[in-house]
């Protein structure tokens, strides 16, 4: 008899160490460029026969072992549960909604701060990698959300449950990587959506609150100040919380910076490096040292890992630690550019397309568009380091 179990139950399997083989069946090309951490690839199509021999010689698991079935969407991994149930293993489970399900994955942790004023909740997107802030005024039950992602139940729930108002919402900036869910998330909750000014320059479409440098935006009695940082795109807006924390992006990671030729591309991507350089060395390290740094991202590798972060856990630094232990930033600008632009990473999966979606310029047709626009982690650092 096959059960089935949610992303979250997977989530929870994964983070209690349970014994479990957990056996993806897409091809090997779509498992190879993402998969669950731990997973084994055994591509199946439905009426494939398959032997215990087979299953055995390939995967090493046997009839008494522990099996969980995922495939994209929850179909082959369905006929192959089955197909493992009618060979007499006992045990097997299969991952309603696949790899899509996993995608939208969420984790919530408390940021610790030593503020009276403000509570920062970090909302983490497993499998992407994604970092979204909940900014909660303690004194008046007032919040902002910070790059929202595009599932934005998850935030107006997370909302309701600390019994607060979402007044605000904020993007750091148009992102490449996955869809926003910051224009839908403020019509939702009636509140007032903001990006920088030099949005406008990215082709925006849509209207929007637009930041000058410096500009302050009230949510209760706390001050969230926009901070121009350009260099991973030219409109890149951090914002200081209080001046407690400063939510950075694609800036600046616990481990690295901000790519600088996804929009500036490949020819020109120095010229965002020395803008990325000038943003760092001149704005956000000339904050105070115990500023708490965070990022947009936390690294994701393509077999699931996250070699720099523990998914479940406080994902952030402050600005004394990136300042003195992160090596690009102790190098003078002409290393630092040739540094990030000498090897650039591979380019996020449909990140044109993405790009337009986020300015307004193209429509999203359906929820599946949008997954397989999204499916795949985050590559949004310009070099990564352990």
């Amino acid at each position: 008899m096959v059960s089935r179990i949610t992303a979250d139950d997977l989530r929870r399997l994964v983070d209690d160490d349970v014994s479990f083989a957990l056996i993806d069946t897409r091809p090997p090309d779509n498992f190879a460029a993402w998969h669950v951490e731990g997973a084994q690839n055994f591509p199946y199509k439905p009426g494939d026969p398959v032997t215990k021999d087979e299953i055995f010689d390939e995967l090493g698991v046997t009839t008494d072992d522990r099996i969980v079935t995922i495939c994209a969407k929850g179909i082959s991994s369905d006929r192959f549960a089955d197909a493992l149930s009618a060979l007499g293993y006992a045990n097997v489970s299969l991952v309603e909604g696949g790899m899509k399900a996993w995608s939208a994955v969420y984790d919530t942790v408390t940021i610790p701060t030593d503020s009276d004023k403000v509570t920062v909740i970090q909302v983490q997107r497993r499998a992407k990698g994604c970092l979204s802030y909940l900014i909660i005024a303690r004194h008046t039950g007032t919040a902002a959300v910070i790059d929202a992602t595009r599932h934005t139940a998850e935030f107006v729930s997370l909302a309701e449950r600390h019994g607060v108002e979402i007044t605000d919402v904020f993007d750091t900036h148009v992102h490449a990587d996955h869809l926003s869910g910051g224009r839908a998330l403020a019509d939702a909750v009636g509140a007032t959506y903001h990006l920088g000014e030099r949005a406008t320059d990215r082709g925006v479409t849509y209207d929007y609150d637009a930041l000058g440098r410096n500009d302050v935006v009230t949510v209760g009695d706390v001050a969230i100040k926009a901070v121009a940082v350009p260099g991973h795109t030219s409109e890149m807006v951090n914002y200081l919380v209080d001046d407690v924390a400063v939510c950075t992006g694609d800036t600046l990671f616990t481990n690295s910076v901000g790519r600088t030729e996804l929009q500036f591309g490949d020819a020109d991507a120095a010229d965002g490096a020395r803008l990325l350089y000038q943003s760092l060395h001149g704005t956000l390290l000339a904050e105070p040292d115990d500023v708490l740094v965070l990022p947009g991202h936390f690294t994701i590798s393509a077999d699931g890992s996250s070699p720099n972060a523990t998914p479940g856990n406080p994902i952030y630094t402050d600005i004394h630690t990136v300042r003195t232990d992160l090596s690009l930033l102790t190098l003078p600008e002409a290393e630092f550019v040739d540094r990030i632009t000498a090897t650039l990473p591979e380019k996020p999966p449909n990140y044109e397309t993405v790009i337009a979606i986020n300015t307004g310029m193209r429509a999203i047709s359906d929820d599946q568009e949008a997954t397989e626009l999204e499916l795949g982690p985050n590559n949004c650092a310009a070099e990564e380091t352990a």
